[in-house]
């Protein structure tokens, strides 16, 4: 028979009860017994949804209270020492590499202060992951107590045989770093960590566990030799021990792994390959004939990454063309990837439109979608005939419903023109009339946008959804709320304000809300990092915008400020990489419909008397394609087109800027440079700033303000630490060039570190000001 299988499941859960919890539990309000109850009520909770689905192959060791790598770090012991240095809990210790802490002296215990490891994104997706940070002469230990045996004998215990899920070696050393003030190359260390988890593997056989997953997506890469040839010898070692260790499931996703197929051929002692037959069902047969003469293959037909309903006729031809080869008892049908990157239930959603709401999968609707498939090709369609002609009823009615389609969008497409995608005149123009204009100092201080919502912002926005308020008492709160900021941002003494955002829900959904061609969820939340989740919106049709979105409160907060107001926009490209995409029109096209969509917003701001408008754009890294060539030339374009085709209808005298969280900028330089945007904003506080040295190198002649301290955490950096990060910027940057920021949005930190940290900022730009007046 066929089985089915997951990669991994959702761990907020229905209600995200996860974020709920963990949060309590930060502002000691949960204790730390409630807190691990509650994990293991999720874990046992979501392990039985995905039995009752009828899914073959459970995951656990998927569920985590913050990141599933930063669970390996402390499962190996590759704690940095400046945590373990504090004698912190187990889990206090896990949190502050994720979030920070900062903790004052008391009862005789010395203060603690140390900022989070750095984070980024999980390759393409919006989920970040906490990079593992290593040492020379790393060590490496095994947990006493190992999370994924725990976790296996707690669904043992319950009837439940899992499959445990482990981050495979190459790829935990592939995505890690060497520390500040290290050398090391991460990849030196896999001889240091194999054992580690020849130790673990034989614990997990020890439990019970009859197969594991071993996740090594860094397989989809570009990767250079000494990591390539990585994977022979650590598989060969892993592979080969028999009854000692379970059978090893090796499980790549998110591209095709075809131009490292010479690697797979080497792993003919593994149990079985996963690839993803949704990203890139062309690499099925080339797979299949790499595989050993009794290796098993899992094909990942049901999308991990988005919320549209598997196509069954679709997804079981796929299987088929492994069965036909293979037989079915050397086949599974699983999901792409984990399905982390997905709601958890279709089931909760009450309001939205029948219509659409049956072209939707969200994960318990996918673990039985994944059961439907595996049945239909072990028994035959018969078996599932009622399952497979609803399902091919949906698709229909999705392909020819008319809410996709708007000519009248489609027509002014048709209409652009080259001029609309480039600014009146070049930069040094730009700029001297942008100085004349604005008259900031050296090292301008801003934000890049959101301030704190505050419990009772959403309590306001909650009752205008409910009714209990009408639109005007929530237009005065709002302006007040404005009036707030504005008042807090002339007391610490900033350049550049922003309006704070306060009426925003989310800096996509927001601008979806009032866009042509969104719907929306309700209890569609999906992990963003640690206890953060968006909700993201869903493209369903052709993109417009019937009215302006951000002017009013713009303008008016422009009207009762003394400094430059700054308006605050989400670029196309996030706006499309953080929504769940249409998948039956390229993105190219869903981009362009975006950048016409605000490039109307954008002409109504300034127009308003808004002089700098910030088009931030900080999926561009995350949306490249994950290999170089044709594919991510060709998206970069596009790309960069609809950003500039969304701010080039402005006056020279206008600032744009635009800002981006982590990124290996070297690997998409030519393309931020390509954007022409006046200032760029990068989130930058836990990277080296040697980072910065590629703008040098490209002799990078625009404004750049890199984030000075990292808004993920409460910490507060002191006035010190900010100088000390500023004088590493200038080694890299002219003073005429930098700006002094945060690295992100504030809208979920507390007012109370908000305002000790801008006091610092504002501080420590002050002092350079002053330098380097007296110097000139």
């Amino acid at each position: 028979m066929v089985q089915s299988s997951i990669l991994g499941f959702p761990r907020m859960g229905v209600n995200r009860d996860l974020k709920k919890a963990t949060e309590a539990y930060w502002a000691g309000n949960l204790s730390q017994k409630d807190l691990l109850a509650e994990g293991k009520r999720l874990r046992l909770a979501h392990w039985k949804l995905q039995k009752d689905a009828g899914v073959d192959i459970i995951p656990s060791n998927d569920f985590s209270f913050y990141d599933h790598v930063l669970d390996h770090i402390q499962l190996f012991g590759a704690t940095p020492p400046r945590y373990t240095k504090h004698n912190l809990d187990p889990i206090d210790e896990f949190f502050a590499m994720g979030r920070g802490h900062q903790k004052p002296q008391a009862d005789q215990k010395p203060a603690v202060d140390v900022p989070s490891l750095e984070m980024v994104k999980w390759f393409d997706s919006n989920y970040h992951y906490v990079k593992p940070t290593l040492q020379d002469g790393q060590k490496f230990m095994l947990n006493s107590n190992p999370k994924p045996v725990v976790e296996f004998l707690e669904a043992k215990e319950a009837g439940i045989v899992t499959r445990p899920v482990l981050v495979g070696p190459v790829s935990f050393l592939t995505l890690g770093k060497a520390d500040r003030g290290q050398s090391v190359d991460p990849i030196d260390l896999l001889e240091e960590l194999l054992p580690v988890y020849v130790e673990l593997l034989s614990k997990l056989k020890e439990a019970g566990a009859e197969s594991v997953q071993i996740d090594e997506p860094v397989l989809v890469f570009d990767l250079p030799p000494r990591v390539k040839n990585a994977f022979k010898p650590a598989y060969e070692k892993l592979g080969n021990l028999g009854d000692k260790t379970p059978q090893l499931v090796f499980a790549t996703y998110f591209g095709d792994v075809v131009h490292n197929i010479d690697v797979l051929q080497s792993l003919h002692n593994l149990y079985a390959l996963h690839i993803d037959a949704v990203r890139n069902p062309e690499q099925l047969e080339t797979v299949i004939g790499a595989l050993g003469p009794k290796q098993s293959l899992s094909v990942g037909v049901v999308d991990g990454r988005n919320i549209w309903k598997t196509d069954f006729k679709k997804a079981i031809e796929k299987i088929e063309v492994a069965t036909h080869k293979l037989g079915k008892e050397r086949v599974l049908v699983a999901s792409s990837s984990s399905l982390l990157h997905t709601p958890h239930t279709l089931e909760s959603e009450k309001k939205l439109d029948p219509e659409v709401k049956d072209w939707f999968s969200f994960a318990v609707e996918k673990a039985k979608e994944l059961a439907i498939i595996a049945k239909a090709v072990t028994d035959g369609p018969a078996s599932v005939r009622d399952e497979l002609e609803a399902n091919a009823k949906s698709v229909q009615a999705r392909a020819t419903s008319k809410l996709t389609n708007d000519p009248k969008v489609k027509d002014r497409q048709a209409k652009i023109s080259d001029e609309m995608f480039n600014r009146k005149s070049p930069f040094p123009i730009r700029i001297a009339q942008q100085h004349s204009n604005l008259n900031l100092p050296m090292f301008p201080t801003t934000t890049i946008g959101s301030f704190p919502q505050t419990k009772e912002i959403r309590v306001q926005r909650n009752k205008l959804t409910k009714g209990e308020i009408s639109a005007d008492d929530y237009e005065k709160f709002i302006e007040k709320e404005i009036q707030d900021v504005i008042k807090i941002q002339e007391e610490l003494g900033l350049d550049v304000f922003v309006h704070g955002e306060p009426e925003r829900n989310d800096m996509v959904q927001y601008f979806g809300e009032r866009l042509t061609g969104y719907v929306f969820t309700t209890h569609g939340w999906v992990q963003s990092y640690g206890s953060r989740c968006v909700r993201p919106p869903i493209i369903v049709g052709d993109i417009s915008r019937p009215e302006p979105m951000t002017v009013k409160e713009s303008k008016y907060a422009a009207s009762i400020s003394t400094k430059p107001m700054k308006g605050m926009l989400t670029g196309p490209i996030t706006c499309l990489r953080w929504s769940f995409p249409r998948d039956d029109i390229h993105q190219s096209e869903q981009a362009q419909q975006l950048a016409l969509a605000l490039r109307d917003e954008v002409v109504d701001l300034e127009s308003a008397g808004i002089f700098v408008i910030q088009v931030d754009e900080p999926a561009l890294r995350e949306g490249l394609p994950l290999r170089s060539g044709l594919e991510r030339e060709n998206y970069l374009s596009w790309a960069v087109k609809s950003f500039r085709l969304a701010v080039s209808g402005v006056k020279d005298s206008t600032q744009i800027h635009s800002h981006f969280c982590y990124s290996e900028f070297q690997d998409f330089f030519s393309a931020i440079s390509a954007l022409d945007a006046d200032v760029l904003s990068i989130e930058n506080s836990k990277s080296d700033a040697k980072l910065l040295k590629v703008f040098v190198d490209e002799a990078y002649p625009r404004h750049i303000g890199p984030g000075v301290y990292d808004i993920h955490s409460p910490r507060v950096p002191g006035e010190q630490e900010i100088k000390d990060r500023i004088q590493e910027m200038l080694q890299y940057l002219t003073p005429d060039q930098l700006w002094i920021d945060p690295d992100c949005g504030l809208k979920t930190r507390q007012w109370k570190e908000t305002k000790a940290a801008l006091t610092n900022m504002v501080n420590a730009a002050k002092f350079y000001r002053q330098q380097y007046t007296k110097a000139h």
